[in-house]
């Protein structure tokens, strides 16, 4: 049982397949890059929960 050899279709496809795959995990990694260093950026971090922060009113309003 011998296989057929690829036809020339199939190993362009897998070219693109391949450089798609790089594509999407450099595009991961940049994202998991961006997110590590903004947790450890060491700074106060608080959610946006429609709620009023009194840490984040500039000090003389909302009196």
């Amino acid at each position: 049982m011998s296989f057929r050899p690829d036809h020339e279709l199939h190993r362009r496809r897998l070219g693109r397949n391949v450089g798609l795959g790089v594509v999407l995990a450099a595009f991961v990694a940049l994202v998991f890059g961006l997110t590590v260093v903004k947790i450890t950026d060491g700074g106060q971090m608080q959610g946006y929960d429609h709620v009023v922060q009194p840490a984040l009113v500039p000090q003389g309003e909302g009196q």
